[in-house]
């Protein structure tokens, strides 16, 4: 008998899965209630990934311990979670679009380093608790045969395809509502601004104020003849990414990097300009401006310390709040902005939903039709 490989159980419940879509095979409604509550919390995805990963590998190798995805526990029925998770899952939810983290689970920090049986006593620490609970009591559930793995991580898949065909249908309604006839007359940019202003105002809009400008130099790209360089992702650190910011600037046909954008949802402080100042120092190629943009208040002192940098570095360093820059953007590309509108649009429902909860997608369609109704 040829031993199944990660690869072919996972394929082969998702044809299952994909058939049989509303047919659960689980023997407790309990298990279904905490899978359910998991993979529809929007906040946080990464329990999602982290489950899949230790059902696959106990599918794979029935002799593990599914509490134990950690070699560090040194045990002999201990299994490496993250290799399953990086390995295999990670392209499997790639390959089907399913609403969960694009990266692995195990470098979140309820999940990073533990060395100990998860059991369901076990505090996890991360937001909603509740969602952590739910998981380890689904691995419990399990360990104690109360549940067969594969019959679990089926029911995962079953329900990640029902939310994003979900979601999909929600977000075609809305898209379809704002279609615009020929003679229609944009919005103002004060309209814009009102409605980016009332975006951020939602719940995790941490990655908002990238997408903002990001789309600003992407819509006037060819007029300035700077490009902005591949966003790296909302979790990943710049250690890990190899960037010095969250934004990169480059000239077009040179990947020099003339200009840095660092965001920042709290008032910018002294320190954050000193770290600044470490990594632009470590560069090979001098950087023209270090820019934060923030959505808190600016402090007056702060704002003098980053001025009287240049003489000293010869790099400007400055500090923008985040709805003053885009009103500037706005009025002095005026004819431009519908097309940022729509840019900014697309790369909001783009971007992954780790990092733009799909509520907050829905949530800037529905604004953008509210006030466009008017105009039709």
């Amino acid at each position: 008998m040829i031993e199944s490989t990660p690869n072919t159980i996972l394929e082969n419940l998702y044809l299952q899965a994909n058939n049989d879509i509303h047919n659960s095979l689980l023997n407790h409604k309990e298990t279904k209630v905490n899978i359910e509550a998991i993979c529809r919390c929007n906040s946080n995805k990464a329990p999602i990934r982290f489950l899949m990963s230790c059902l696959l590998a106990k599918i794979h190798k029935q002799n593990i311990d599914i509490r134990k995805p950690y070699t560090e526990i040194q045990d002999e029925d201990t299994f490496s979670g993250r290799f399953y998770d990086e390995k295999f899952i990670e392209p499997f939810i790639h390959k089907y679009k399913l609403p969960c983290n694009p990266t692995t689970a195990y470098l979140t920090p309820a999940f990073r380093n533990l060395d100990r049986i998860l059991t369901p006593d076990l505090t996890l620490v991360g937001r909603p608790r509740e969602i952590y609970e739910a998981a380890l009591k689904v691995l419990n559930a399990v360990y104690e045969n109360k549940e067969k793995p594969e019959f679990v991580l089926q029911e995962i898949i079953q329900l990640l395809l029902v939310i994003k065909s979900e979601d999909e249908l929600r977000m075609q309604q809305l898209i379809a509502d704002l279609r615009q006839p020929f003679d229609f007359l944009p919005l103002s940019t004060e309209e814009i601004v009102k409605l980016l202003s009332q975006h951020l105002n939602c719940k995790y809009t941490s990655r908002l104020p990238v997408l903002i400008v990001a789309s600003a130099y992407q819509t006037v790209k060819d007029q300035v003849g700077e490009n902005v360089k591949p966003l790296a992702a909302h979790t990943a650190a710049d250690k890990q990414t190899g960037t010095i910011g969250d934004i990169e600037i480059i000239l077009r046909n040179d990947e020099k990097i003339i200009t840095c954008y660092e965001m920042k949802d709290k008032r910018v402080s002294k320190i954050d300009i000193e770290i600044a100042l470490d990594k632009v120092a470590k560069m090979e190629n001098k950087i023209d401006n270090y820019i934060f943009i923030t959505t808190d208040v600016l402090e007056e002192e702060v704002i003098e310390y980053a001025k009287s940098l240049y003489e000293k570095t010869s790099i400007e360093f400055a500090i923008l709040d985040c709805i003053g820059f885009i009103k500037h953007f706005l009025h002095f590309f005026h004819r431009k902005r519908n097309d940022f509108l729509n840019i900014y649009q697309s790369m909001v429902l783009n971007e992954p939903t780790s990092s733009v909860p799909q509520p907050l997608k829905e949530a800037f369609l529905a604004l953008r039709r509210s006030l466009e109704a008017d105009r039709r």
